[in-house]
Parts: structure tokens; sequence; C-alpha cells
């Protein structure tokens, strides 16, 4: 992954520095508001970080000590580790190997009287079916957060992932498709829910900097709550609006080039790509293939020879329950996520990729098929 930025974005950063305002101020407003739009929410909170994003969803939700909150293994660490924050157990569930995501089947297998929450992940950008879990997780009496970290332009039935949705956290790592260095957000569509996370975000602050800047008299402030300092910068957010801009441009390209990938791998027997799920489309943050039971070569094997040839890739997504801070949490089999997580490798995709470097990838797959 290799984020799409230039010179308006640098100029826009720049602006920010110039007027002096480089904290939290009138640009994160601007983006909050901008990215709301976006996703169809009524609420956009922005934060450091999707990991403070999901750790303050599940304070919102009242989530702690006692709680299980049902998550995907199959996940970058942060989905587990924001549970531990609030001091809740994280209850690993197995995935679907076409998605990558859980289903109503993978968490209901796992869940337990004391499931307070469930984190589904659209993984890689692959939307998950929010519809039947969000009317399961109401049957079950669960809240529903959905990980929107790699989802941005994602779709589920036309609709953008994350509308609708209780909680959304989002990612703005350089590795997603709308970057700000770093960065997250919460969305919601609860207005007491937007504003007590935006005072979490501030110390549990009543009265935000801006606002108090803003007043004709002067503001006192009072901490209602114990809350942390989890605030975006103007400088990243002024960055978030250019990017933000660009995003229709940003996944039209990458489905393209993912599409092209299809079509070039369609002669190479044994690998499976990832697809579009029936009920959506997915933004294409990440293409990754899965080489069937027989492929003449191992993930590590394909990775070398690409590696060999020049060419960055990365091994799929990571399982959370085989890393050390994991390794003696009880879960059940997981045996979908252990596969995909061993086996899956993820392909160069970029914006400004050309098509010869699209063709070396796949010339070099072609020829460790033919071992």
């Amino acid at each position: 992954m290799l984020p799409w930025l230039g010179e308006e974005e640098a100029r826009a950063a720049a602006e920010a520095v110039a007027s002096g305002w480089v904290a939290q101020g009138p640009r994160v407003a601007a983006f909050e508001a901008a990215f709301a739009e976006r996703v169809g929410a009524a609420h956009a909170v922005a934060v450091s970080s999707c990991t403070t994003a999901l750790h303050l969803a599940l304070v919102a939700l009242d989530v702690g000590p006692g709680d299980e909150v049902v998550v995907p293994s199959l996940s970058f660490i942060a989905t587990a580790n924001a549970v531990r924050y609030v001091g809740a157990r994280p209850v690993f569930a197995d995935v679907e190997e076409a998605t990558g995501n859980v289903t109503v089947a993978t968490v209901d297998a796992v869940r337990t009287p004391a499931t307070k929450a469930v984190v589904a992940v659209h993984q890689g950008g692959v939307p998950a079916d929010v519809a039947a879990l969000r009317d399961a997780c109401a049957t079950w009496g669960a809240a529903l957060v959905e990980d929107a970290a790699c989802a941005i332009g994602s779709t589920v039935r036309g609709r953008s992932v994350g509308a609708g949705a209780l909680l959304a956290a989002w990612s703005f790592h350089p590795r997603k498709l709308v970057t700000t260095g770093e960065g997250g957000m919460v969305t919601t569509d609860d207005e007491q829910w937007a504003r007590r996370l935006r005072r979490l975000r501030e110390h549990g602050m009543n009265a935000s900097a801006a606002e108090r800047h803003a007043s004709s008299t002067p503001v006192l402030e009072s901490y209602l709550e114990v809350g942390f300092n989890y605030r975006m910068t103007d400088i990243q957010a002024a960055v978030g609006l250019v990017q933000l801009g660009k995003l229709d441009a940003m996944v039209a390209r990458r489905r393209e080039l993912a599409a092209r990938y299809d079509d070039l791998l369609q002669d190479v027997p044994g690998l499976r790509p990832v697809r579009d799920p029936a009920y959506g489309q997915g933004n294409f943050q990440s293409y990754w293939v899965l080489p069937e039971h027989g492929f003449p070569v191992d993930r590590d094997g394909l990775l070398a020879a690409l590696a060999d040839a020049g060419i960055s890739a990365r091994r799929g997504i990571m399982a959370a329950h085989l890393e050390p801070a994991y390794r003696d949490h009880p879960h059940a089999p997981l045996p979908v996520t252990e596969r995909i997580s061993r086996d899956s490798l993820i392909l160069p995709l970029f914006h400004t990729m050309t098509a010869e470097q699209q063709d070396r990838v796949v010339a070099v797959l072609r020829e460790q098929a033919k071992r």
C-alpha cells in the first residue's frame, strides 16, 4: 500500500501551520462534518487512531470487567486489545473463508450470557454482512460495533459501510485509502454518545479549546469524568479533507486494478483471489490471494519468490490468538482463521500502479504455479 499524497495535501498542511491553529480546532470540525456526510452518519468524532476509536466506542457502551466482547482473531491485534483496555474479556470468533469476516453463525458459536458487545471487522475493506449481524445482536441483547478501519469507500447493499451503525471506528493510517498519517474517527447516529465521545477524547473536559477560544467571555472548564488525550490535530484534519475529496477516484482506481488482477490470474491454477460478497462491494484496500491445497509453493515461498524479483508483498491478515500476547488466552477452535492467516498473501496494489508492475507480479505467481 502506497498512499496517494501530493502537493494539495502539502499545501493544506502548510496552511494549517501558517494559521497558527495546529491542535484540534476548526479543521478537525470540518473534517468530522465531511466524513459524517460521506459515510451517512449523523455524527463523527475525530480521534488519534482507530485503536483509540475502538476504545472509546467500548467506553461509551460501558463495557467493563466481567463483560465479554466477541471479536475476530483474524484482525490487527488492536481489535482485541481495545477490549482489554476496558477490562473486559475478548472472545475470539472464527470467520468465513470467502470474506475473512465474522458471521452470525461464527459469533453465535462462541457467545455466552456475558457477551455485552460484538466487534465486526470489515476485513481488508471487504464488507461484513452487518444487516444480519445487527438483527442477531438485537436478539441477543448485545451491542454491535463496526471496526471499519479498512473500509472507507466500501458499501453494503448500496450504502456506505458504517451507515446506520450503532458505533463504527475508522482508521487514517497510511495503509488506508484516506490517510492523515495517523488518526481515526468514531461515527454514530446517537447525539448523546457523540457528545460524550468528544469529552472523553479531551480528558473528560466539558468545553473544548476551540469552544473556549470562540467565546467572548472567559470559560472555566470542568472535567466531568476521567477521560483520555485522544485528539486529532488540525494539520492532520487538513490533509484528511483533501484525501476525502479524492476517495471516489481512489476506490475506482483500486477496483480497476483488482479487476485486472482477476483477469490476469484466471490462468494461474490454485490461487483464489478475494472477491466482493453478494451483498456489497469492497474498496480493495487489500488484494489478497489464498493458495488452494496442493499449490506447489507455500505462502512464505511465494513471498520469497516475489522478494527475489524485487516485489514487496505482505503476509495475509494476522491472527491475534497466535501472537505471544494472547498465546495463553483460552479460545474455541479457529480453523478458518488459522488457514487464512497461515496461507494468504497480500499483493501490491496502489493508486499509481502501472500495468507493467502488475504484469511483473503475476509473472512470478505464474512461474511458481508451474513448479
